[in-house]
């Protein structure tokens, strides 16, 4: 069993009702989460951090959540995953939180203006995907 299932493992999945599953377990409500997801084992397996310390940072960042008042029932557990991806590439130099706010800029623009049913790609002069 790998790092990261063995972690999602032996998290309590009873006791995140809204987190999303079908008869095989959880799954990802939206794409972005898949790709949350997929990035945090990437950068775990290209070395930027260990999963343990991924699993730690993540912890940290739910029961911070928690002690905010944030409800415990998995609703926002990849918003809690995204969070945790951000703080950690940060934290590691990858990126700067100025660089991730112009990324979210340009994303959030192509969003608006992409018609109805048409992948949202960002243009060849915004900020183009940074690579590790």
């Amino acid at each position: 069993m790998s790092q990261p299932d063995s972690v999602l493992q032996s998290e309590s999945f009873a006791d995140l009702p809204r987190l999303p599953r079908d008869e095989g377990g959880p799954v990802f409500a939206e794409p972005w989460e898949a790709q949350a997801f997929a990035l945090a084992v990437k950068l775990s397996e290209q070395g930027y951090f260990t999963w343990k310390e991924w699993a730690s940072a993540l912890a940290g960042e739910l029961k911070a959540a928690a002690s905010r008042g944030e409800p415990d029932d998995g609703s926002r557990y990849y918003h809690h995953w995204l969070a945790t991806l951000e703080r950690l590439v940060t934290a590691k130099g990858l990126t700067d939180p100025a660089a991730m706010l112009v990324r979210k800029e340009a994303w959030a623009d192509a969003y608006r203006h992409t018609p109805h049913g048409k992948p949202v790609e960002l243009g060849a002069g915004s900020s183009g995907p940074s690579r590790p």
